[in-house]
């Protein structure tokens, strides 16, 4: 399997039904992301969705995964479980173009409920007769690993390839190292003709060179690339003058 191109691509583009959406005063239609949407075409390989907190980068990758058929809280498409019902309805007014070819695998990672998938995922295996899923994430408990450990699992185990991967803020647990070595995983998979939506707010996840990146600010999204992204800018800032910075801070 070689790289995914605009003719081969799962997902290609993402747009708003306007016409139907209710009242932009109420979340989620008063997100940033929401207010000044634009069709987004996504990049055959990998899109980072970037942006400051309240921008509506989770919001907007939840939304597309919904609608693509995936659980709110993560997993496969096989995942139907819900701890909490707090996701919105942003789905129901996303119009997403597919391509022509179908994936073999998909995933949905989201940082924050990534215990529950793997909660979800222990109930599973304790029904008798049951294949066990566990043996898909590396064969140990998710449970039974650091936060970090379990995030890695799932990415370096289940991800197969020939996939449509959603992440969001795959970074929460990692090192700088697991988040180097992701950019790694995330090659092998793009090799293997799959393609990545990824919100992040790490500078070394959006480092990949195949990838478009869209910058969510409060005037409306825009293609960016990494060095001029506020996440980069601010940590090169930190590290080039770092003595003069926490001088300012710890006025």
């Amino acid at each position: 399997m070689v790289m995914l191109d605009s003719h081969t691509q799962y997902i290609k583009s993402l747009d708003l039904k306007s016409e139907q959406l209710p009242a932009r005063d109420t979340f989620p239609f008063n997100l940033p992301v929401i207010r000044s949407f634009q069709q987004l075409n996504l990049h055959p390989n990998v899109t980072y969705i970037v942006g400051e907190n309240g921008m509506g980068k989770s919001t907007l990758l939840e939304g597309i995964a919904v609608a693509l058929g995936f659980n709110p809280e993560g997993g496969t498409r096989n995942f139907n479980f819900s701890s909490y019902d707090s996701h919105s309805n942003l789905d129901h007014y996303l119009r997403i173009a597919k391509g022509a070819n179908k994936p073999k695998d998909s995933f949905f990672f989201r940082a924050e409920t990534f215990y529950n998938v793997s909660t979800n995922i222990e109930s599973l295996d304790a029904e008798p007769g049951s294949p066990k899923v566990i043996d898909s994430y590396g064969g140990k408990s998710l449970h039974e690993q650091s936060h970090g450990e379990a995030f890695f699992a799932a990415f370096m185990n289940r991800f197969s390839g020939n996939g449509v991967y959603i992440l969001d803020e795959p970074e929460a647990a990692l090192s700088p190292l697991r988040q180097m070595s992701m950019l790694a995983r995330i090659h092998d998979l793009v090799n293997q003709g799959s393609q990545f939506i990824i919100s992040t707010h790490s500078p070394i996840i959006m480092a990949y060179e195949h990838a478009k990146i869209i910058q969510l600010t409060e005037e409306g999204m825009s293609e960016s690339t990494l060095e001029d992204t506020s996440q980069y800018s601010i940590m090169k800032q930190f590290f080039d003058d770092k003595e003069r910075l926490l001088h300012h801070l710890f006025q």
